[in-house]
């Protein structure tokens, strides 16, 4: 592998590292800023939110810009966004800078996949994107609890001040390493992403990232206040589960790409059913530490185990519904992802706020997974429809 891609998985790394550190630091920030546990969780929302809306519009309005130029201006305004969050005063300015820095997360996943596949062979493409990837699990596995723990320590503002520090070094990394002629593809327009948007079959497979993903969210958000008040662990135990829930996570990822590999649809039924009873289990566990760390184990696991295979059976709907636009498809189900995560964390605030009471965020979670696996039924139910793929249901 060239160099040049430790560049992108460091920035990677650095933007996991701030999409997902937020989820240790909620009862931290809530309580520096004077406001609810639900007014926390909109931190994370607004984040996801700005990632899925502004990626395909920022993407196609940062068409003409030659790619290491945008790299570079893309770990500019993310450096910017988390120095403002840094030396924030209050909630509203934290908002902004959590908008600043989902811009530039949106982007550059839309754009370093695609430097990444032309830095090397043909036949080394999908390696090289798993390798810039990597960076952002490595970040749920490291990044997230260290923050965690600085935050802890020094205050979540310190968080941030490092993050950006990261974000320097990837930007040095990217001004280095990165050749300066990286070839761009013609990016797809807005209008292909509406024609997209057009296909029912897409839809429903959108729908099951949302809802799939999406109701993990709904208690991952509130992890750190749920093993603080429920379970009953300190503050800094809180970090060292952190870790273990982020090995779970990478262990589930890889184990979830070749569950899926050749029947992608029944993979999923498969562990959207185990995720939703995990999920189920997690309300009566999450009182005694050790059936808790079991079972927040088994869902971490399961919570990035469906991640492969729902990416894998867009690609597959859309070489059949649109094949001029299998990229976009691509990308507009990242947007479901943080979609997800957004509406995931918007109803675990409510549920918390609500009589039901952070103890219920697991089995409100389980109930929205359990609406994926009905779509993912449906899906499989349409697949079986059609002459090519009726073998593969009998």
């Amino acid at each position: 592998m060239p160099l040049a891609l430790l560049a992108l998985t460091i920035a990677a790394y650095a933007i996991g590292t701030t999409e997902f550190v937020i989820v240790g630091l909620l009862p931290t920030v809530a309580r520096d800023l004077g406001i609810t546990l639900p007014m926390a969780g909109l931190i994370v929302s607004i984040y996801a939110l700005g990632v899925t809306f502004g990626a395909p519009i920022l993407t196609a309005l940062t068409s003409r810009i030659a790619r290491k130029p945008l790299l570079l201006g893309l770990m500019a305004l993310f450096i910017l966004g988390n120095a403002l969050a840094a030396l924030s005063p209050g909630y509203g300015i934290l908002l902004v800078a959590r908008v600043l820095s989902a811009f530039a997360h949106g982007v550059f996943f839309s754009v370093g996949a695609t430097i990444a596949a032309g830095l090397v062979p043909e036949n080394r493409r999908a390696s090289a994107i798993a390798m810039m990837f990597m960076g952002l699990t490595v970040a749920i596995v490291t990044g997230v609890p260290l923050g965690t723990l600085i935050g802890q320590t020094f205050g979540w503002r310190a968080t941030f001040a490092a993050v950006a520090g990261l974000g320097a070094v990837a930007f040095a990394a990217i001004a280095v390493l990165l050749p300066a002629d990286l070839p761009s593809s013609p990016p797809a327009r807005l209008l292909d992403q509406v024609k997209v948007l057009g296909s029912g079959r897409l839809l429903l497979v959108f729908g099951m990232t949302a809802l799939g993903y999406g109701g993990t969210f709904v208690t991952f958000t509130y992890l750190a206040p749920l093993l603080e008040e429920i379970t009953g662990l300190s503050a800094s135990a809180v970090s060292l589960v952190l870790v273990l829930y982020g090995l779970a996570i990478a262990a589930g990822n890889l184990a979830g790409g070749r569950l899926a590999n050749r029947h992608p649809v029944k993979a999923l039924a498969a562990l959207f059913t185990a995720q939703a009873l995990v999920l189920f289990a997690l309300t009566w566990t999450a009182s005694a530490t050790i059936p808790a760390l079991v079972t927040l184990t088994a869902l971490g696991f399961l919570s990035f185990a469906t991640v492969p295979g729902l990416q894998l059976y867009v690609v597959e709907l859309a070489r059949q519904q649109r094949p001029a636009a299998v990229d976009v498809a691509s990308a507009l189900n990242i947007a479901a992802f943080n979609l997800g995560i957004a509406v995931g964390a918007w109803i675990g605030g409510l549920t918390v706020a609500s009589t039901l009471g952070l103890g219920a965020t697991p089995w409100v979670g389980a109930l929205i997974v359990l609406g994926a696996l009905g779509l993912t039924l449906v899906s499989g139910h349409l697949d079986c429809r059609t002459p090519a793929a009726a073998p593969a249901c009998a």
